[in-house]
């Protein structure tokens, strides 16, 4: 696979959201001809984190392959919850495809990618094309589409109602994990009352035979989230007909250096490339 050099443009504002400025990086390979691009969504456990994180490790890596990376900001849990950053997402894809020419990539076949938190975000977003998700509008309602062609879905949830559904006795002897934020749960006691949100905002709510190609990876000594999240995903999505593919990376834990090696960022590129190129069955 050829590589090529990165240039990054920084601070690309997006959308303009309860008076805040989203923004997002792109990584674009040193290409005559515009490359595909990818949508970055990081993790933090929709409390921390930045469209920056593990530019160099990561990010930037990824492109060198020949694919742009458009790495973004989302509203993170002290100012919105659920589903606040499902719509900042949707946002960057259709902006995207509205600046495509701008940004001298091309948009008409869109991948994402997100990492823990991220990719439960990047999972929802290619679940939830066309229809009307939590809080929000079908597409027919914009001008571009938020639909994507591709899915790299690291590590991440895939049933919310699992982790955070609880017995009373449980809620007050377990504290609430990242989701309960996600969610807009302020107690452990009303963690037990979320059940219909937290279905809302699973992927595995969503999967459905239109959905578009995945390439799921975890870690098989993952301590934060079990990998029978990503198992139950992919089986689901093969279940119904849709492609998925399921990286177990032998020994990585959560956000493991594993998943930056240059072996597994050159299977995603691989994967994302030939599917949003269209070279792949």
């Amino acid at each position: 696979m050829n590589t090529y050099e990165v240039s990054v443009t920084t601070d690309l504002a997006f959308a303009e959201v309860d008076g805040r400025t989203l923004l997002a990086d792109l990584y674009r390979p040193a290409m005559e001809e515009p490359p595909p691009v990818v949508v970055y969504v990081h993790g933090g456990g929709w409390a921390v984190g930045s469209r920056s994180d593990s530019a160099q490790t990561r990010l930037a890596p990824l492109a060198a392959h020949g694919l742009a990376v458009l790495s973004i900001d989302y509203r993170l849990v002290d100012v919105a919850h659920f589903p606040a950053q499902l719509h900042d997402v949707k946002a960057a894809v259709r902006w995207l495809r509205t600046s495509a020419q701008d940004l001298d990539v091309v948009a008409e076949r869109v991948g994402i990618w997100g990492a823990s938190a991220g990719a439960v975000l990047a999972s929802l977003v290619a679940l939830t094309a066309g229809s009307t998700e939590p809080g929000g509008p079908a597409d027919n309602e914009y001008a571009h589409s938020s639909a994507v062609q591709a899915v790299v879905a690291w590590f991440g949830l895939s049933d919310l109602t699992a982790t955070t559904t609880r017995s009373p006795l449980e809620a007050e002897l377990v504290p609430p994990g990242p989701e309960a934020g996600f969610l807009g749960v302020g107690s452990r006691a009303q963690v037990t009352e979320v059940r219909d949100l937290a279905r809302q905002a699973s992927p595995l709510t969503w999967v459905s035979a239109e959905a578009p190609p995945f390439l799921i990876a975890h870690g098989d000594r993952d301590r934060m989230v079990p990998l029978s999240e990503s198992q139950s995903l992919h089986d689901a999505l093969v279940r119904v007909g849709a492609r998925s593919s399921l990286l177990v990376v032998g020994g990585a834990g959560h956000e493991d250096p594993a998943f930056d090696s240059a072996a597994t960022l050159a299977l995603t590129a691989g994967f994302l490339l030939g599917t949003l190129r269209g070279t792949t069955r």
